[in-house]
């Protein structure tokens, strides 16, 4: 049943696409600071420290999905 729906390439795409927003948003949430700006309405501060670990994790997350997909 998984063959004829594509469930194994559907779960690896998902994957790879969580994994690539997590760099994307990461990324640019870590230029904007660079360039001194900051989202409308935000409250809270800056840390670096999580995006970068969020930024690790959704790289990590991205190449486990695209292994699987490949696979």
């Amino acid at each position: 049943m998984a063959d004829i729906l594509g469930l194994d390439a559907l779960l690896g795409q998902m994957m790879t696409a969580l994994g690539l927003a997590m760099v994307v948003g990461n990324g640019f949430a870590m230029w904007k600071h660079a360039r001194g700006e900051a989202p409308e309405g935000a409250k809270g501060a800056y840390r670096p420290g999580r995006a970068r670990f969020l930024l690790a994790v959704g790289l990590v997350i991205s190449i486990w999905g695209l292994a699987g997909w490949i696979t």
